[in-house]
């Protein structure tokens, strides 16, 4: 076996030991298929399943914008950002709850405004770097980015309703990879 074979073989078992000793496999098993199972149902019934998902995040927002205020007591440091992010978590936290279908529809909108938006900085960037001497393939790609952005951006409406399809597979994908690693790193944690 070579030095580098040896060296990446090492340094991939330090780091499974190091994630093993952080978290036992089978919690990782568990977030795996939790994973798997919110992108199943945000396949087979999306509009519930992304409206409960929303408030979740809705009662999320609520409780940490209870605790940015509460620390203000224990903390004075960024107190205007603490302020400011726990009255907008309280706020954005109490809309959703109280309103859980009007609530996921601005999200979605938010959310699909901001990658648009995202994209059209990235690509914005990009071009700039191919006129300062990064070649066409970055500027291609930059000119890509920009028009894919700036058409979601300006007609997020449409696209919007995208979204809980493409957290579907972000959740597939990372639930597959999370229950395989778990797998992985059982194997680890025995050794």
């Amino acid at each position: 076996m070579s030095d580098a074979t040896m060296h990446g073989s090492m340094s991939e078992q330090s780091t499974a030991v190091t994630i093993g000793a952080l978290m036992p496999w089978w919690l990782v098993l568990v977030q795996g298929l939790i994973a798997l199972f919110v992108g199943v149902m945000l396949f087979t019934n999306t509009a519930v399943t992304t409206v409960v998902l929303v408030s979740i995040l809705g009662w999320y927002w609520l409780f940490m914008g209870l605790f940015q205020l509460g620390s203000l007591f224990v903390d004075r440091t960024q107190w205007g950002w603490r302020l400011a992010s726990g009255l907008l978590g309280i706020m954005a936290g109490a809309y959703i709850i109280a309103a859980p279908l009007i609530g996921t529809a601005v999200v979605l909108g938010v959310t699909t405004i901001i990658l648009g938006v995202n994209g059209m900085i990235i690509g914005a960037l990009d071009l700039g770097k191919a006129f300062k001497g990064g070649g066409w393939g970055i500027g291609i790609l930059g000119a890509l980015s920009f028009v894919i952005g700036f058409a979601i951006a300006f007609n997020a409406p449409k696209y919007m309703l995208a979204l809980p399809w493409v957290w579907g597979i972000f959740a597939v994908v990372a639930g597959v990879m999370a229950i395989i690693g778990s797998f992985q790193l059982r194997k680890v944690q025995k050794a």
